[in-house]
């Protein structure tokens, strides 16, 4: 049905498309199948078993409206998000844009949404029915970022599967410094006095920037290591690599997603699980679309993954194909399950 009506949704603005693919999914209208469960992509995170390593990326459900819709489609799990403590509109329009000859969007949204309180009375209103995380972020005109991030956790430990700490985003001003070692160390201490105080032991995650020097991974790594983090995201947008992309939209500010972050998010992520050694996992992301992209991903270190620009091109069966795909190529070199794949490859 994608396929049909493709040419149609894309005359539309994308941010309007978007809105409109959020709508349709509400009515929650998707037949439940039968869980098939295959050994192949069967998995643990988090302590909890999903039947495949899957998800939907933050910045889809950013209001945490259609999860329970987008498990339907076959998600392993769903992270909704960013929320920040107070509803904010984010940045004028538009602010999303296609790069279709590149399979890309760039967008400059802002951390729009409903705020915590929303959000909290949402979730709890529609109880997930799968593995659920939830992104925070602070608010753009806060006077302290910190206090935000804890205004997430204090709202969303008791609700969510696990947390994700977005210090990634490129268009929230200055927030990628929490990425400096100091700023970092802070923010996560501050975060596990808070989890001591609720008595909490909600995992959490790091979603890390694709625009870091090489050399400050390694200081990085240790600071994750040290305060006990559960999981890296690997990684954000980016604000640069365009160089090579046709669409003029490329000219356009904000965070590039979609195929053009595969190899780049590839070579970060295997410089991570080198350095990590399988302390903390990694959760892979940028240019997911197939079967075989997802199994690179496992290669390079991701032991879980997620998509959000795939879908965007190819449709709500974008996730049904990749695990069709995927095990394909699984059974092809005898792997029983595609744990075993995780690290292979070193760049």
């Amino acid at each position: 049905m994608f396929e049909k009506i493709r040419g149609l949704i894309f005359k539309l603005d994308p941010e309007t498309a978007h809105n409109l693919a959020i709508k349709t999914l509400k009515f929650n209208y998707i037949p439940s199948k039968k869980v098939q469960h295959n050994k192949l992509l069967e998995t643990k995170i988090f302590g909890k078993k999903i039947p495949n390593p899957i998800g939907i990326a933050a910045g889809f459900d950013k209001d945490a409206e259609v999860y329970n819709s987008l498990f339907k489609l076959g998600f392993g799990y769903v992270e909704v998000g960013t929320i920040t403590p107070l509803k904010q509109y984010g940045n004028p329009k538009p602010r999303v844009f296609r790069l279709e000859e590149d399979e890309a969007l760039i967008n400059r949204l802002g951390f729009n949404n409903s705020g915590s309180d929303k959000v909290r009375s949402r979730i709890l209103s529609s109880p997930p029915t799968g593995l659920l995380g939830i992104n925070i972020g602070p608010n753009k005109d806060t006077k302290d970022r910190v206090k935000d991030f804890l205004v997430g956790l204090r709202k969303f430990h008791d609700i969510g599967d696990y947390l994700t700490i977005n210090i990634s985003s490129p268009n929230t001003e200055n927030l990628r410094n929490f990425h400096n070692d100091e700023e970092m160390g802070e923010l996560l201490q501050e975060i596990q006095t808070e989890k001591d105080k609720l008595k909490t032991n909600i995992p959490i995650a790091i979603k890390i920037s694709p625009d870091l020097e090489l050399k400050s991974i390694d200081k990085i790594c240790e600071i994750l290591i040290k305060n006990k983090i559960s999981t890296v995201i690997i990684s954000n947008s980016t604000d640069r690599t365009r160089e090579n992309l046709k669409n003029i939209n490329k000219l356009e500010k904000g965070g590039l997603s979609g195929k053009p972050l595969e190899n780049k998010s590839n070579k970060m992520i295997n410089k991570f699980y080198n350095l990590l050694e399988d302390k903390i996992k990694i959760i892979g992301v940028g240019g997911v679309d197939s079967g075989k992209s997802a199994y690179e991903k496992f290669l390079s270190g991701a032991s879980y993954i997620q998509l959000y620009t795939g879908m965007v091109f190819q449709g709500p069966s974008v996730v049904s194909k990749i695990k069709k795909e995927l095990k394909e190529i699984l059974i092809s070199k005898d792997v029983k399950n595609y744990r075993e794949i995780i690290g292979k490859k070193r760049n």
